[in-house]
């Protein structure tokens, strides 16, 4: 990855997103990191512990992308940002952020199917709303179909599709410049 790079790590919740960044390699030091799940436990330690995450999972999406057009914005080396991404309209908003920032935007989906999906919630103790994960599998399902088929989507500077096999020991990060 180049030095300004935005690296998107995107595919349906319980693919194994966090998983994969949890065992990254390489040049990792020189990269800023981005997962909800460090917004989450920073607002899971100052909130009651009888408030349900469901209550305050939107503020969780909001800080977290806040997060991120900060580092664009901020950091003089790579980020690499963890989000679902199935949604147009947010992979607009990353892309929006890359321009902003002078950063070349890197595209890594990362391919599970549903029942992989669900088994990765499951075990992380993390379960979305049935309704909203049909949703994630159907935008999530036609963006595979157009990755697999080559296309690179506008505004994207390059994107590969990985599967949970190939993540399964981590990512390894190289940064140029």
């Amino acid at each position: 990855m180049d030095r300004r790079s935005l690296v998107v790590l995107a595919g349906l919740p319980g693919a194994g997103k966090s998983t994969a960044l949890g065992k990254l390699g390489g040049d990792v030091s020189r990269v800023v990191v981005l997962d909800s799940e460090q917004v989450r436990a920073v607002l899971r330690g100052r909130l009651p512990d009888s408030l349900e995450y469901r209550y305050y999972r939107p503020l969780v999406h909001l800080l977290h992308r806040a997060r991120i057009l900060w580092y664009c914005v901020a950091a003089r080396g790579p980020v690499l940002a963890h989000e679902p991404a199935t949604r147009a309209s947010t992979r607009l908003m990353l892309l929006l952020f890359a321009a902003l920032s002078g950063r070349r935007a890197v595209l890594l989906w990362l391919h599970a199917d549903a029942g992989e999906a669900l088994a990765g919630q499951r075990a992380r103790g993390r379960l979305i709303r049935s309704r909203s994960f049909r949703r994630h599998i159907a935008r999530a399902g036609r963006m595979h179909v157009r990755l697999v088929g080559g296309a690179v989507p506008a505004g994207w500077s390059a994107v590969a599709v990985l599967t949970r096999g190939q993540v399964a020991d981590g990512l390894r990060l190289e940064v140029r410049g």
